[in-house]
């Protein structure tokens, strides 16, 4: 989840009846949508003794103070682990994962019917997932082709606040309603909900 540590497991198996030796280079990289890499934001290389048809789980941490400031607002970070086992005249196997961090910042309450021509009262309910506090926060609502900008207050580390939107639906029928979330620290959190307008 964005904001958060990430916690990595590499798992190893050993199917021969023959000891190895594998070393481990792991790095990770901030990325946009098309794979082109932004920043490095980890390196390591370990070294695993595996014992005939043994297995085992190589951990790796990526804390939020390592990523987060070159995160971009494709949220995704690619992994990857060059295996080399030692003394095989260079066996190597390539591990790649591409890890996009969720948003569960946004969370929109509808009442249970809404109805044409009448006013209704969304909860709309937002968060700052960082340790750290951020300042500069606005909500931009879009709904039925209009939008409306709301200059909210700072967040304290891992606050959650919440506001109440009211609006009027002119007509029947299925109605989409996009809200976006930013900060000083992030940008682009989006929410969105179907609201289905019954008839009065």
């Amino acid at each position: 989840v964005f904001g958060k540590d990430i916690n990595l497991v590499l798992v190893l198996n050993n199917l021969s009846s023959d000891r190895k030796r594998v070393r481990v280079d792991m790095s990770a990289s901030t990325i946009l949508y098309t794979r082109r890499a932004v920043a490095e934001i980890l390196k390591a290389a370990t070294s695993v003794e595996l014992g005939p048809k043994q297995g085992k789980h190589v951990r790796v941490k990526i804390p939020y103070t390592h990523y987060g400031k070159y995160l971009t607002t494709d949220k995704r970070i690619q992994v990857t682990a060059l295996c080399e086992v030692m003394r095989t005249h260079g066996l190597k196997l390539l591990v790649e994962k591409t890890i996009i961090l969720e948003d569960t910042n946004i969370i929109i309450k509808l009442p249970r019917r809404v109805v044409v021509n009448k006013a209704v009262s969304l909860e709309i309910s937002y968060a700052n997932p960082l340790p750290e506090p951020v300042s500069r926060c606005v909500l931009l609502v879009t709904l039925m082709n209009q939008q409306v900008k709301i200059n909210l207050a700072r967040l304290a580390p891992r606050e959650r606040s919440k506001i109440y939107f009211e609006f009027t639906p002119r007509r029947v029928g299925p109605l989409q309603l996009q809200v976006d979330f930013s900060c000083d620290k992030f940008s682009h959190v989006k929410g969105f909900v179907t609201i289905a307008v019954a008839p009065a």
